[in-house]
């Protein structure tokens, strides 16, 4: 008997073939292209570089040394073995008392001390990814609504839908106010909600934003506050990139907001989702975070976990390593540091061929603007320009509308996940790339300046590519000299 379509699907549930998991994305499909031709200095030099993944890569020495430094932390070394049997067992699925104890302190020193957080709340689940389904899970009912601005996280469609069968609807933001969030947004798309006849259960928020990389300020936070209490609806606060802050302004809470006095806030309805993922680096680790103010939801989301606990192991070896006062602080600055060289050698270095970018301070990305470079504006020229820049230039970087952005020509760069030589080669693709389209927007008949055919771009590019990559035919002028483009080590 042969299985064709229609009998798998009479075969599997409706999650299993459906597309809810929104792999069929841009944004996926750019890891694929990645996958299937990744770069390699010596190996692949020629292969796609990875630049649509957050990955926070820039402090794994620090890391590593503290680890050679602390073998007993890890049940898994010769110094650290006679814990093994304790840790091997089965644990208390609420995770171990010093596990909780050092995110909760961890939780408080990213934000500056400012605010502390319980132990008791802290609900552990496999990444944020299952964070935030657990959320959804102990929040709505399949058909219900979540708020969310726009531009946001690709994977929200899978992490918060797909087995939940909540809607999602985008609250619009626009670059002529740097996509600021507004509480008059907020309105209109609540209202265009209850005319659906669709309930609204919450608001869901990334502070520092994904994909752009700013920061709600504190008015923006009390307006939300006021806006939820209002409505008697959830306010869910992903703060997963709340420590890769890394100039002014400095990140704000919710949970320092809703202990201002003079707010009036119904603590019920105040929800944090927090990973170890972006701050430390450890997205493999599986370490998410539920943290709510609920004392419902926490019941609810700890009898949950077990769908998704973090590995005993796991624990053990991160109670340590957050315990340690001195590491701590050293690894938030150091982080911060670094993040903040990397952000503006790529900046600038593109500012040089004409590649704007909004202006951000947070995050392992920015938002860059290539709007003049589409022949129209619209999804379909920008997917145009992407496909070139995936299949031509070779970088896998995000287009705007993956994430839901209702103005074509946005794309997010992923900086903090490569090594400094791989961040000079992307930048010398960009530039190479660029003196091609300027130099086709300068000849091209004014109705129609922006970028020629594929053809004629891909052609261009590679033997411009060839060109700077040899070194005896560089003048001195050559934008891989620029002291931009060497980056700062």
């Amino acid at each position: 008997m042969v299985f064709n379509l229609s009998n798998q699907k009479q075969l599997l549930s409706k999650i299993a073939t459906n597309n809810g998991h929104g792999e069929d994305s841009p944004y996926f499909d750019g890891w694929k292209a990645y996958d299937s031709d990744p770069y390699h200095p010596t190996h692949n030099p020629r292969g796609v570089i990875q630049m649509g993944l957050a990955e926070n890569e820039l402090c794994f020495d620090l890391i590593q040394d503290w680890i050679v430094n602390n073998p007993k932390a890890s049940v898994c070394t010769a110094e650290g073995a006679n814990e093994f049997k304790d840790i091997a067992i089965y644990q208390d699925y609420h995770g171990l008392p010093e596990f909780r104890n050092a995110i909760a302190k961890f939780m408080g020193k990213v934000r500056g001390d400012r605010v502390t957080f319980n132990a008791d709340r802290i609900v552990m689940s496999g990444g944020a990814t299952g964070a935030h389904e657990m959320m959804v899970f102990c929040l709505a009912d399949r058909g219900d609504a979540f708020l969310v601005p726009t531009p946001y996280y690709p994977g929200f469609d899978r992490d918060l839908r797909w087995r939940t069968g909540v809607q999602l609807l985008p609250v619009g933001c626009e670059s002529s106010n740097n996509f600021k969030l507004t509480k008059e947004a907020l309105e209109m798309a609540y209202g265009k909600a209850l005319e659906a006849n669709i309930r609204v259960k919450g608001l869901l928020i990334t502070n520092p934003s994904n994909p752009l990389g700013t920061l709600l300020d504190t008015e923006t936070l009390k307006d939300l506050v006021s806006f939820i209490n209002e409505k008697k609806i959830h306010l869910v606060c992903d703060e997963i990139y709340a420590a890769t802050v890394f100039s002014q302004p400095g990140f704000v809470s919710i949970a320092e907001i809703i202990q201002e006095e003079g707010v009036e806030c119904n603590r019920d309805l105040i929800h944090i989702v927090y990973s170890l993922s972006k701050d430390m680096g450890f997205p493999g680790f599986r370490v998410g975070i539920v943290y709510s103010y609920n004392d419902g939801v926490v019941n609810c989301a700890r009898k949950m976990s077990s769908f998704g606990l973090v590995s005993t192991q796991t624990q053990y070896l991160i109670a340590s390593m957050l315990s340690d006062d001195i590491f701590v602080e050293k690894f938030i600055a150091k982080s911060a540091e670094r993040l903040d060289k990397r952000h503006e050698a790529f900046t600038k270095g593109l500012a040089q061929v004409g590649i704007g970018s909004l202006k951000s301070n947070a995050g392992l990305f920015f938002w860059m603007d290539l709007r003049r470079l589409l022949e129209e504006p619209t999804v379909e020229a920008e997917t145009a320009l992407w496909r070139i820049i995936i299949k031509d230039v070779k970088l896998n970087v995000s287009p705007g509308s993956s994430f839901h952005c209702s103005e074509p020509g946005w794309f997010r760069v992923c900086f903090a996940n490569m090594d400094d030589d791989t961040m000079k080669v992307a930048l010398r693709r960009i530039r190479s790339f660029m003196l091609i389209q300027n130099k086709g927007m300068e000849t091209a008949p004014a109705k129609r300046q922006c970028w020629r055919s594929k053809l004629q771009v891909s052609l261009s590019f590679r033997k411009l590519d060839d060109m700077m990559m040899t070194p005896h035919m560089m003048s001195p002028h050559s934008p891989i000299s620029s002291p931009l483009v060497r980056a700062r080590n």
